[in-house]
């Protein structure tokens, strides 16, 4: 079964921090490019960041992409040998509060993840003092 399993949402402070993971079950991270989005109360669900493959195509080096509203503060890896996918969170805003899904796909056209196939069932997040 092909699964994605969110995982580190919480309440923090603005200005603090949050991990978020990516866990993958059911077929191999690398081969593909993994997403994050968020869907805050009220709006569209819009792209955060992507990474792509790094299995050696010419789409699949590894390079990351973030959106202009979180580029600076925010950090998106990847660890093969957990079969994970991280999103490291600095200098939290009230406006980054969201529902954080992390996704799968074919490709990143920069920062937004293309040809989903699977999502992560979401993790929340609450930035607020």
């Amino acid at each position: 079964q092909l699964q994605l399993v969110e995982s580190g949402g919480g309440l923090v402070q603005p200005g603090g921090s949050l991990r978020l993971s990516c866990a993958a079950s059911g077929f191999t991270l690398d081969y593909y490019a993994i997403g994050w989005f968020r869907q805050a109360p009220g709006k569209e669900r819009e792209g955060v960041s992507c990474i792509s493959s790094s299995d050696g195509d010419s789409r699949s080096d590894g390079s990351t992409y973030y959106s202009p509203f979180v580029k600076g503060r925010i950090t998106i890896s990847r660890d093969n040998a957990k079969n994970k996918v991280y999103l490291q969170m600095n200098s939290l805003k009230p406006e980054d509060t969201a529902v954080y899904y992390c996704a799968r796909g074919n490709y990143c056209s920069s920062y937004v993840l293309y040809d989903v196939h699977v999502w992560g069932q979401g993790t929340q997040v609450t930035v607020s003092s």
